[in-house]
């Protein structure tokens, strides 16, 4: 009997080979990504970046600077990164002071990053940084580095640059907002800060361009961008007050930054005065970062119906500490009861009338009050003044009669015309030289001294009457004055004879002085006065 075999079913041969080519494939694509995840690893070791080594490392040559932190830890998910607590960062020799300080810096990437270098955000919390006085610092010698970081926030930093003089504060910038983009060495950085000014207090707001930092020449660095000052309160200078507010944009190198912008001081005050003007400039600038001197080009200044235009700096010195402001002033046709509104308390300016002005004024740093530092020089004319005091009016108007050998009446007021000279700042005291007015029938040329102080008055010169000495008076002075008349100086058949003016500034003297030779050595006024002024000298100085 035949025996019969039994046989797997069709296709079993053929299913089993499958499977074991299917068995295959896993095999192979888990070792291919056994493969991958070794050589991942194996690159991500190579260029991990947040170790604390390569870390602080990385720190080091972007600050050149000795860091440290107290506490340092790594993060995997979601994303890689890492975490510093108490860093320090110390610039110089030794021990130095630290220059930043940070409660917290988080730095966090991405796994891609690590194939480009490319950091996404550091965020520093409680960071501190202090700036110490300009040249006293060691200098700076950055390393290039190949990474490039998305952002830096930094809100809520506190900047300090300290002072030359160890018991002076120092001045503090307080950071609310501040955020940097595209840090790195392959373009500018893109910056944008909100910020507390020290000095005067008022809000900032800027944003711009910054960079790449030119290491051999670090003034070369670009810098660009456009500002906003609010809220600016200039009480804290001595002597004014009011609430500034400016726009403006700036640009160039860190050595030479060019700024245009404008302000607005709706309630300008001197303080001596108390009358608030409404105050706006326009202005044009250079500042040299490196140092931190401001070069004024031009500044077009108005209040009320005056317009006065300046240019200068605020700079410091060749020798010696701190900085020196030098501004050249210029005026014409501006309103002399303009000028004396800003610093007299009456309601009323004492005199009015157009006046033109040139002058340089110099403000030392130093502890005294402001009118015992500032230096000034400059010349002056007034066209056409009238006095809002009666008694002085007055005594114009019986000055002007008396030199025609007239009596004074009700007749409109006496303008005082063409009222020139040249003035010499120092130490709060203002010293005129070739102080020249005139009233109809009388011109006056005096020197001296007026203090801006305690107010007191000594000018002394020569005036020219149209008429004798003799018909300025009545009964026995004009009888004593007859008698004296051949002793006086006689020009183009006028009266010219010697006077002085003293007293203070509320309550000046007028008179005649015969025996005083510092005014008969004032020369006589010349036959016509002029308030036109001469153009300033190459170093914008009226002329001598």
């Amino acid at each position: 009997m035949a025996s019969s075999t039994a046989y797997p079913p069709t296709g079993f041969k053929a299913e089993k080979h499958g499977a074991g080519r299917h068995s295959g494939n896993v095999i192979l694509i888990a070792i291919l990504v056994l493969a991958a995840f070794c050589l991942v690893v194996l690159v991500f070791s190579r260029h991990w970046l947040f170790a604390e080594a390569p870390v602080l490392e990385n720190l080091r040559e972007a600050s050149d600077s000795k860091v440290s932190a107290r506490a340092f830890r790594e993060t995997y998910f979601p994303s890689p990164g890492c975490v510093l607590e108490g860093v320090i960062f110390r610039h110089g020799p030794g021990e130095a002071k630290p220059l930043i300080t940070i409660e917290k810096l988080t730095i966090q990437g991405s796994y891609s990053g690590l194939l480009t270098n490319r950091i996404n955000r550091i965020i520093a919390q409680g960071m501190h940084v202090e700036i110490p006085p300009f040249g006293a610092g060691a200098p700076f010698h950055t390393t290039k580095s190949k990474l490039t970081i998305g952002e830096i926030i930094a809100n809520g930093t506190a900047i300090d640059f300290d002072s030359k003089n160890p018991e002076s504060p120092p001045l503090r910038f307080l950071i609310r907002e501040a955020s940097l983009q595209n840090v790195g060495w392959s373009g500018p950085m893109t910056y944008r800060l909100k910020a507390r000014n020290p000095k005067p207090p008022g809000e900032i707001t800027t944003s711009g361009k910054f960079g790449v930092w030119t290491q051999t020449d670090p003034g070369e660095t670009p810098i660009s961008g456009e500002y906003k000052f609010e809220q600016a309160d200039l009480s804290v200078y001595d002597g004014i007050a009011g609430k500034l507010s400016s726009i403006g944009k700036f640009g160039g190198k860190l050595s030479h930054i060019d700024i245009s912008g404008e302000t607005q001081t709706p309630d300008f005050e001197v303080k001596s005065g108390r009358h608030p003007a409404r105050l706006t400039t326009q202005f044009s600038a250079y500042v040299d970062g490196t140092r931190g001197d401001v070069f004024l080009k031009r500044v077009d200044a108005a209040f009320w119906r005056t317009h006065i235009i300046a240019e200068g700096s605020i700079a410091k010195p060749t020798a010696g500490d701190g900085k020196t402001a030098v501004i050249h002033l210029q005026a014409n046709d501006a309103r002399i009861e303009d000028l004396l509104r800003l610093f007299v308390k009456a309601d009323r300016p004492p005199m009015s009338g157009n006046v033109s002005f040139r002058a340089r004024a110099e403000i030392p740093p130093g502890p005294e009050e402001f009118l015992k530092r500032v230096k000034l020089l400059g010349r002056f004319g007034i066209d056409a003044g009238t006095f809002s005091e009666p008694s002085t009016q007055h005594g114009v108007n019986k000055l002007s009669a008396d030199a025609r050998g007239e009596k004074a009446g009700n007749d409109p007021e006496t303008v005082l015309t063409d009222l020139t000279g040249q003035e010499d700042l120092l130490r709060g005291t203002a010293r005129f030289t070739d102080l020249s007015f005139g009233v109809p029938g009388a011109a006056a040329r005096l020197h001296g001294t007026y203090s801006l102080i305690d107010e007191k008055i000594d000018l002394r010169g020569q005036m020219k009457l149209d008429t004798q000495i003799s018909n300025t008076q009545s009964g026995p002075k004009a009888l004593l004055l007859k008698a004296i008349q051949p002793f006086f100086k006689k020009k183009h058949k006028k009266q010219i004879v010697p006077v002085r003016i003293s007293g203070t500034y509320a309550h000046p003297t007028f008179g005649l002085d015969l025996s005083d030779k510092n005014a008969q050595n004032v020369e006589p006024p010349s036959h016509k006065s002029s308030k036109a002024m001469p153009p300033p000298n190459h170093h914008g100085l009226p002329p001598e």
